[in-house]
């Protein structure tokens, strides 16, 4: 079946909705939701029961950096600074020294046991070098994995900040691939630059964004959310068109603001939250559509070796030498070197040799095609067994919870008080945003001049009103009001 204008939509929400129901089953029999969505794509395609003709790698790829857009987005806005502080350093070695030294080591390897020239084998070994952060979060979350101590923020934090640099070394032995007459030496200030100019715009538009946001008065709370996706849009076109890392920009300036009081922060973060996994469908139908299983076939002896050899060896090894200087026990690191998935954005990245019109660009995407899937497969389902196993896992009761599980559930209100603002207090004549309160509590209502009115972060609050503030607990919620020197009228 060809698609046209006529059927796409039909065809594109059959499919959605077949995933979704999908996704609902792979939750009950164990199996990474992402793996369903790749099989109900492979089922319509052109070699399956659906029998849809798509071969288009350059549509795969623009709808690949829009999803990487949004999931690097999201996963930067949901990271809490004092969440991933401790572990800082662990994450950025691992997210930057971690993918040279796997894609290094595993691209000697295949230029070893194939047929690939040094650098295609370079090329290779860096486009399945970083961990997936859409396979990371998804399989963390989705089955309820409690780890103990710091693991989890430094999996999450380290894979939603490697991409930047899997990125780089990928354009970077692009071009080696391309003019084999270059000089390794050449390519390296091109690497300084997408790193230097993805941080500045990175940098540049997180306080831009947030001034934005918060002095832009857009009068209706739903606004805010398509302004966001447009700052993320403009942050990673601008940084790309000067030749910087645009993934690296969006993800540096997500962090900045998820970490800032912006105005409509829960219902960016929840709209957000929403939209990486509706793309993370999107992406995985896509992917599943364009691949043949025909092609994994002569590709999958070759792709279970390089699959195993980057499982058991590449990882773990890059892993131990990067966390070597912290001190840290040996189940841990192997927890860690474990949860290296592959899933949609190596793929993704597989598409960039098409792109390039480099002779083995098939091959190539049907090699990190099967290994993202047997990663997804066997590491993805295996992990609540290993961290058992390396006694790193936690009963779900007593699993820690971050400050995004918070802003994206509502807050329970234990406590709650009504309040008087004096003039002598420090909130009188301010805007509620510039107030600086935890994200679990809030000002649920003002009464001002025997009238009510429902509070946003634009809101001023002025000397005589009446505010009724609820909070997850009596400590916080005392906490702030001897902050704002406010009088308390009484507990409700």
């Amino acid at each position: 079946m060809a698609l046209t204008v006529d059927n796409i939509l039909l065809i594109g929400s059959i499919l959605l909705f077949v995933a979704l129901l999908a996704g609902r089953v792979s939750i009950r029999l164990g199996i990474p939701i992402l793996v369903f969505f790749l099989v109900v794509g492979m089922l319509a395609g052109e070699e399956g029961v659906g029998g849809i003709k798509f071969d288009r790698p350059d549509i795969v790829q623009l709808i690949g950096i829009i999803a990487l857009c949004f999931i690097l987005f999201s996963g930067g806005f949901e990271t809490d600074w004092s969440y991933v502080k401790p572990v800082i350093w662990q994450s950025l070695l691992l997210s930057t020294l971690g993918v040279l030294l796997t894609a290094v080591t595993l691209g000697v390897f295949i230029w070893k046991v194939t047929d690939f020239s040094l650098y295609e084998a370079l090329l290779l070994g860096s486009i399945i070098s970083s961990t997936d952060t859409a396979a990371v979060f998804s399989i963390l979350r989705s089955r309820n994995v409690a780890l103990k101590g710091h693991i989890r923020p430094i999996l999450e934090f380290e894979s939603g900040s490697n991409d930047p640099m899997a990125i780089m070394l990928i354009i970077i032995f692009l071009v080696l691939v391309q003019e084999p007459t270059k000089s390794f030496w050449s390519i390296i200030p091109v690497f300084f630059q997408q790193l230097l100019i993805g941080s500045f715009f990175g940098i540049f538009f997180g306080f831009t964004g947030k001034f934005i946001l918060n002095k832009i008065n857009l009068h209706y709370e739903g606004l805010y959310p398509p302004l966001a996706i447009t700052l993320m849009l403009l942050t990673y076109s601008v940084t790309s068109s000067l030749k910087g890392n645009g993934f690296l920009a969006v993800y540096l300036s997500a962090l900045w603001l998820g970490n800032q009081d912006i105005l409509h922060k829960r219902t960016i973060m929840k709209m957000f939250d929403g939209m990486a996994w509706f793309m993370q469908i999107i992406l995985f139908l896509t992917l599943g559509l364009l691949v043949k299983p025909s092609n994994l076939l002569p590709v999958a002896l070759t792709g279970l070796l390089i699959s195993f050899f980057l499982m058991f060896f590449s990882r773990p090894l890059a892993v131990f030498l990067c966390l070597l200087p912290f001190k840290m026990k040996n189940r841990v690191r192997w927890f860690i070197s474990w949860v290296g998935l592959k899933g949609a954005v190596p793929i993704v990245l597989a598409t960039f040799p098409f792109s390039a019109g480099l002779e083995k660009a098939d091959m190539i995407f049907n090699i990190v095609f099967f290994i993202s899937l047997t990663s997804v497969l066997f590491q993805g389902t295996s992990i609540p067994a290993v961290a058992k196993w390396l006694h790193v896992s936690l009963p779900a009761r007593v699993k820690p919870v971050t400050p995004a599980d918070i802003l994206l559930t509502e807050p329970v209100s234990n406590a709650m008080a009504e309040i008087s603002v004096s003039k002598e207090s420090s909130a009188a004549g301010k805007k509620i945003i510039d107030l600086g309160f935890p994200e679990n509590s809030r000002i649920a209502l003002i009464k001002r001049n025997g009238k009510y009115i429902i509070p946003d972060g634009q809101t001023s609050v002025m000397p005589e009103d009446k505010l009724i503030l609820i909070a997850i607990n009596k400590e916080i919620l005392n906490e702030i009001i001897d902050k704002l020197c406010i009088e308390k009228v009484s507990d409700l």
